[in-house]
C-alpha cells in the first residue's frame, strides 16, 4: 500500500528567509509551506513553538521539518514539549545557531537558550558549514550527536544562506530527498 507524501514545513530562522534564500527558493520550486511567525526579528520561543504546533496539527499528513539557523533550536524545543511531535516524520536541520553562545549569536535569540540536547523523537540530519559564524563546527557536531541525528559538514560556505552564494542549493535538496527516501514513512 503506497504511503502519502508528507507535508514539508519550511522553518526559517531569525529575520525569516529572504527571496534569494534556498528555503524560499525551495518553497517556490517544490510547493513546500512556510510556517509564519508573528515577529521574525524579536523571536519569542513560546510564540514560535505555538505557531509550529498549530502548523503541524493543521496538516492532515505527517510532516517533515526543514529548519535553518534559529529554527533548529525551535525544533529541539518543540520536540521536548509538543504532543504533536509524534506526527513529525523527520527533520532536516541546517546551520543550527548556537543560542547558548553570546559570541556566536545575537542577544535576540537568547530566549531560545538553553538549547535542549535530548534525543529527538524522530530521525534528523544536521547539516553545517565548517566556517559558519553562528555555530562552531564542534558544537554543531555535538548537537547532532546528542539529538541522535546524522551529521554532515558541507565545507566552507558560511551560514548556508543567501549570503553564501549557493542559490537554490541543489546539493542540499538532493541530501534532503535522500533523507526522505530513508526515513520511515
Amino acid at each position: 500500500m503506497p504511503t502519502s507524501q508528507p507535508s514539508i514545513l519550511i522553518l526559517p530562522g531569525l529575520g525569516s528567509s529572504g527571496p534569494r534564500h534556498w528555503q524560499s527558493l525551495w518553497e517556490q520550486a517544490y510547493g513546500y509551506r512556510r510556517v509564519e511567525q508573528t515577529d521574525w526579528d524579536r523571536p519569542k520561543l513560546a510564540d514560535w513553538v505555538l505557531n509550529l504546533e498549530r502548523a503541524v496539527v493543521e496538516t492532515q499528513d505527517r510532516v517533515v521539518l526543514v529548519a535553518h539557523s534559529l529554527a533548529c533550536s525551535l525544533v529541539a524545543h518543540f520536540a521536548r514539549v509538543s504532543s504533536s511531535a509524534s506526527r513529525v516524520r523527520g527533520a532536516f536541520l541546517v546551520s543550527p545557531a548556537d543560542v547558548d553562545s553570546r559570541r556566536c549569536t545575537p542577544e535576540e535569540v537568547r530566549g531560545f537558550s538553553p538549547l535542549p540536547l535530548a534525543p529527538l523523537p524522530f530521525p534528523a540530519r544536521v547539516v553545517t558549514s565548517s566556517d559558519d559564524p553562528f555555530v562552531d563546527r564542534e558544537r554543531a557536531e555535538l548537537f547532532a550527536r546528542r539529538w541522535g541525528a546524522e551529521f554532515f559538514d558541507v565545507g566552507c560556505v558560511g551560514h548556508i544562506n543567501a549570503s553564501s552564494g549557493i542559490g537554490a542549493w541543489p546539493e542540499g535538496h538532493a541530501q534532503f530527498q535522500a533523507c526522505l527516501a530513508h526515513w520511515p514513512a
